[in-house]
């Protein structure tokens, strides 16, 4: 398929980062779905790299090395989309999660500029002590150490809070670099909506779901609620510690919270570091993980080795807030209803509650996918809790969705990935730890929960505000539809699927029976000119020519059409 530069915006904008997204994809071996395009600026470049230096690494290793020479914005895609591995599989997912974040850091003046931009008042008021050189940089922004001034600390005595904090600053630009990236992104997307590869991947919706999140981390105001929230939600468990934002020194471009000193868990180069902490470490951060999904709906969405502190006195703290997790109502119900199909081997619920979550093509083979939840849930359900493989049977369960061109919504998948990183870090804390051993006790509670009064009350409740809705409008909209068709306005437009080769065989086989009679009249009626005039071979004789050739043109067009009907197997699929 051919598109012009025209009906892509998008390319008129940004001439000179597309020409550098591009050189950095065919240096990788990743353009050549481009140059299905006439795309004149980009012609001479979509043949660039000879590939001898990149002829050992496999194609999603160089798809995460793409993302990464291409900048913050693209790394920051890249991470996003290793939560999505219903679209972009098992595999990929995993390599994109090895994208670091890592970036250069501002000079000091920048940040000091920035701060006091903010804030409205010198550097020096705001914080006693702020070291210039940070802590870490990643994509979005950077983050130093500093000691409060006493105006902010007075606020803070009274809960016995410490006076040490760090401060995360916005990268200088950054809005605008990850705005010119997202246009690009949204324009490589619909590119890529035009090719019938790339189009079960859904890439502009899925474009556009990770262009929001991406522009929600920008927000750092967002964070410091984040953070308000989980410390709400954990008031009252002294296992966990989340930082304090400093709400006065908060704004979109910097955020000032506690500092939590310990030790992250990806710098233990082994579990016995934590001693006979481990394995009461390791269940105390899945329950509080389980209890923020199914309790509160919201959660902590990127639990990796390097956001989780082990604390001198044994907690675990909890870092970087930007990504997080939202879970419906619904969801959950759903979800819960699935673990219950996979403990009584029910596969006829189990494959109803993933066409109903899942958003499933028109011609899934549904047989297939019976039969394949079937082997599935043969597999796992007879594992013991003990030796359960949590990240194993989600993974197979992403492949499954996948292999059918399901698509789960962006919560789900995210909760999926989160579970399976979770499991691999409390892993890391406890080679025994078992995810699903933990969740066995939240199962119970779940189903309880599920059939309280209170829940059934709730429902009711919502089921009549719908009903109430639905009576609401349903007479105007009726009305409306009587006007128009009263007025005869009223129109009915039918979108068909896949009916080209139909059409086509059904138009040749017309086509071929109408020759058919006509060279059968022609030979009935001897139309000159003749073949054999008078006595031929055989006793034949007086053979139309014309007739002769119409049969003989007939007879291969239907041909054709039963060798077309044979190798589809079916009159409506194409060849």
């Amino acid at each position: 398929m051919k598109r012009s530069i025209g009906s892509i915006p998008q390319l008129y904008r940004n001439v000179r980062r597309w020409t550098e997204i591009v050189r950095v994809l065919s240096k990788y071996g990743l353009a050549d779905w481009l140059s299905r395009f006439r795309i004149d600026f980009m012609s001479g470049m979509l043949t660039g790299g000879d590939g001898k230096a990149l002829a050992s690494l496999t194609h999603h290793q160089r798809i995460r090395l793409a993302l990464t020479e291409l900048g913050p914005t693209f790394i920051k895609f890249g991470q996003l989309l290793s939560t999505r591995p219903d679209v972009v599989g098992n595999q990929l997912a995993d390599e994109l999660s090895m994208l670091q974040s890592d970036a250069p850091a501002d000079p000091f003046e920048i940040i000091k500029a920035i701060i006091e931009t903010e804030q409205g008042r010198p550097l020096e008021e705001l914080f006693t002590h702020f070291e210039e050189t940070p802590i870490a940089s990643a994509s979005i922004g950077q983050v130093h150490r500093a000691t409060l001034a006493p105006e902010f600390q007075r606020q803070r005595d009274a809960r016995d809070a410490s006076s040490e904090v760090v401060v995360k600053v916005r990268h200088k630009g950054i809005e605008r670099t990850v705005e010119t990236d997202l246009d690009i992104l949204s324009g490589l997307a619909q590119l890529a909506e035009g090719i019938e590869d790339f189009r079960g991947y859904q890439p502009v919706a899925v474009v556009g779901q990770m262009s929001r999140a991406m522009r929600r981390e920008l927000d750092f105001d967002r964070e410091a609620n984040h953070l308000l929230q989980f410390r709400a939600m954990f008031s009252d468990d002294d296992s966990l510690v989340v930082p304090e934002p400093i709400e006065a020194l908060c704004s979109p471009k910097m955020i000032a919270m506690d500092r939590i000193d310990g030790t992250k868990l990806r710098d233990l180069s082994a579990h016995e570091k934590l001693g006979t902490q481990s394995s009461k470490l390791a269940r105390e951060g899945a329950n509080a993980y389980l209890k923020m999904i199914f309790q509160h709906g919201f959660y902590h969405a990127d639990p990796h080795p390097g956001n989780i502190v082990i604390t001198e006195s044994g907690k675990i703290g909890l870092l970087d807030f930007g990504m997080v997790g939202r879970i419906s109502e619904q969801l959950r119900e759903d979800i819960e209803a699935m673990l219950v199909a996979i403990a009584h081997e029910d596969v006829l619920m189990l494959t109803t509650l993933i066409r109903r979550v899942g958003n499933c093509p028109i011609d899934m083979d549904a047989a297939g996918l019976s039969n394949d939840v079937a082997d599935f849930v043969g597999q796992y359900s007879t594992q013991s809790l003990s030796s359960f493989d949590m990240s194993g049977a989600l993974s197979d369960f992403v492949s499954l969705v996948r292999r059918y061109r399901i698509t789960l919504p962006n919560e789900a998948s995210l909760l999926i990935k989160v579970l399976i990183t979770l499991e691999g870090t409390g892993r890391m804390m406890n080679p025994d730890f078992c995810l699903m051993e933990i969740m066995q006790p939240m199962q119970r509670m779940m189903l309880l929960k599920r059939f309280s009064p209170a829940r059934q009350v709730r429902k009711l409740r919502r089921f009549y505000m719908e009903v109430e809705q639905l009576a609401d409008e349903l007479p105007r909209k009726l009305s409306n539809i009587l006007e128009q068709v009263q007025s005869g306005s009223f129109d009915v437009h039918l979108v068909h699927r896949r009916l080209g080769p139909t059409a086509n065989r059904l138009v040749l086989g017309m086509m071929s029976s109408a020759i058919f009679m006509g060279a059968s009249l022609m030979l009935s009626y001897k139309v000159p000119p003749l073949l054999f005039p008078g006595q031929g071979p055989l006793g034949i004789q007086d053979l139309s020519v014309l007739g002769l050739t119409g049969l003989f043109v007939s007879l291969t067009m239907g041909l054709r059409l039963m060798w077309a009907i044979r190798k589809s197997g079916n009159l409506d699929q194409p060849e």
